[in-house]
């Protein structure tokens, strides 16, 4: 059996996607790893930076001090300054503060966390300016922990693991406006960790003085370890990295199950524009609902338990306070205003023309509802991916997004790319295309704070750009004036070289002019979670190779590596 600290004996890359199928549900035969690099355990403060509480300073005991330059190290982010921030953070750490700090720490307000943040501020800064030699130190010590803990035997291969340490303490931050924002991040300790590997590897040791929660032996599954976050009470795993050849696999799975939804989406359509007459209200519901989920790519939305999360919703937990139905807007009919917190608290606000049926539909759903009542009040998402089940095996809302994502994608690359363009314009038709989706699954952003600033040191680069252009221009005309009156070969020579100047300044000035372009277009949009997660890699690889663009223009090292089973599949007449 191979060491975990050995180069994969394995096949041939290209092998690795052919290798023989183990039964179903059956993910790996063999499966041995480090467990996970825990966090190292908090430093104290140095003696001479100090708390203050009501302007005295305070000696805070250890974990009390810990949870205070959390906050402290967000002095500066604009979270400390919500209410709901403070209130949720100042709750938790009084949790920890022993009795006596108790007694004493009762207000927010009197409490000074600036010399801390003085401190982590001139620390990171100290970080930056180390020499050379000492960044290359620590990046050895890096390294070294990425060999012993990043790596897993699986099935023979060595492979990559994506997350091997556990996430540090903190305060949550949330997206958007989480009601959690602020709490406590506890630390993760290995009696909180569930292992899993195979019954005949060396089974991972804990760290000196501590147990695992419990050791699993399950290859129905890819996680290696796993534990339950305190905040969400979600599960967090450490997986395997996107380039591994199981990920490849299951990515490779879910573009051919969207891709199949292909030959079967238009028999779907015509089923649940049928429904939307039916005599059963539900299956009325149900009809609407996958209209949505199909034309505006939104989501199921899951069953939460109450007053858990945020108050998010998806397609099928929306309420009737959600949408608004105008029967003449803006010069269209049957218009339906939708405005709710979709996934991570972002808002999805959309005016959307929508066949007169299915307004119709929704005037009936709404009728002597109250604002906090469910639209669809007969349907779940149980239901409706049973149904969505039953049309298509493998079918769920999810592959929706990824059926019209993807399909949106290609359409728009095949529209809006100008095989007479440069590269710098072949991209800026690719990222407009990419933007096309983004849009289409409310993938959004806050504007960065640095736009303003980057956006102008653009503008500066342009505007001398264009003097040089302009000056390039006048030594054109100088040079054709110097030939006209002398016709010799060398000012002719002369014009030809400074034509060719001219060209060079002129097309880095439109590449200046597309890249100020697609940043303005960018800023509110985040076109990286479709890219990795909902657009089949090989429209783009199948693009880039049609039209002779580098892959590293659109995938960086590590997106190459996660997409190497499409760079190595596709080719450029691909088609999804």
């Amino acid at each position: 059996m191979p060491c975990l600290e050995c180069p994969d004996p394995g096949t041939e890359e290209g092998g690795r996607w052919e290798e023989e199928k183990k039964e179903d549900g059956v993910k790996w035969m063999q499966l041995e790893h480090r467990g996970p690099y825990f966090v190292p355990p908090y430093e104290p403060l140095p003696e001479d930076v100090q708390f203050y509480y009501d302007g005295k300073p305070l000696k805070l005991s250890l974990a009390t001090e810990e949870i205070a330059t959390f906050y402290a190290k967000m002095l500066d982010h604009e979270y400390t300054t919500k209410e709901i921030f403070q209130n949720n953070f100042f709750h938790d750490w009084r949790k920890e503060m022993t009795s006596e700090e108790q007694e004493l720490i009762k207000d927010l307000d009197k409490c000074d966390f600036r010399e801390i943040h003085k401190y982590f501020v001139e620390k990171n800064e100290a970080r930056k300016a180390l020499p050379k030699e000492e960044k290359q130190k620590l990046k050895e010590e890096a390294d070294k922990i990425q060999e012993e803990y990043g790596y897993c035997i699986l099935d023979g291969h060595r492979e990559k693991i994506g997350n091997f340490k556990t996430e540090p303490p903190g305060l949550f931050r949330g997206r958007g406006e989480h009601p959690k924002m602020g709490m406590l991040k506890k630390r993760i300790m290995p009696e909180d960790v569930v292992i899993n590997c195979s019954r005949d590897s060396k089974i991972p040791e804990p760290p000196e003085g501590h147990r695992w929660k419990e050791v699993r032996f399950d290859n129905t599954v890819t996680w290696l370890a796993s534990w339950t976050e305190n905040i969400q009470n979600t599960l967090k795993y450490i997986m395997l990295n996107p380039s591994s050849k199981l990920k490849g696999e299951k990515d490779w799975q879910k573009y051919e199950v969207a891709r199949r939804l292909k030959d079967v989406v238009h028999e779907i359509r015509a089923q649940y524009r049928k429904d939307w007459k039916s005599k059963e209200i539900k299956k009325r519901q149900r009809a609407v609902a996958l209209y949505f989920i199909d034309k505006l790519a939104l989501r199921a939305g899951n069953e939460k338990e109450e007053g858990e999360t945020a108050d998010t919703v998806g397609c099928c937990s929306l309420r009737v306070e959600h949408i608004q139905l105008h029967p003449q807007l803006d010069g269209q009919e049957h218009v339906v205003e939708f405005d709710f917190l979709g996934k991570d608290s972002i808002r999805y606000y959309n005016k959307v023309s929508v066949e007169r049926p299915v307004f119709k539909n929704l005037q009936l759903f709404m009728k002597n509802k109250d604002p906090t009542d469910d639209l669809f009040d007969q349907l779940t998402t149980h239901f409706l991916n049973k149904h969505l089940q039953d049309l298509m095996d493998g079918l769920t809302a999810k592959v929706f997004r990824t059926y019209n994502a993807s399909i949106t994608l290609q359409e728009q690359l095949k529209a809006l790319t100008n095989p007479e363009d440069n590269v710098a314009g072949k991209l800026l038709s690719y990222n407009r295309a990419n933007r096309a989706v983004a849009i289409l699954c409310n993938h959004q952003r806050s504007i960065p704070k640095t736009f303003a600033k980057s956006m102008q040191f653009l503008q500066e680069k342009i505007d001398a750009k264009k003097k040089q252009v302009e000056e390039a221009q006048e030594e054109v005309k100088k040079a054709e004036d110097e030939f006209e009156d002398t016709k010799d070969a060398k000012a002719e020579a002369n014009v030809e070289r400074k034509k060719k100047l001219l060209k060079r300044l002129e097309e880095q000035l439109a590449r200046l002019n597309v890249q100020a372009t697609d940043k303005e277009e960018n800023k509110q949009i985040a076109l990286g979670t479709s890219k990795l997660n909902y657009l089949d890699p090989r429209i783009s690889v199948a693009w880039c190779k049609k039209f002779g663009i580098p892959i590293e223009k659109i995938y960086n090292k590590t997106q190459r590596e996660k997409f190497a089973w499409a760079i190595d599949m596709a080719g450029e007449d691909f088609e999804f």
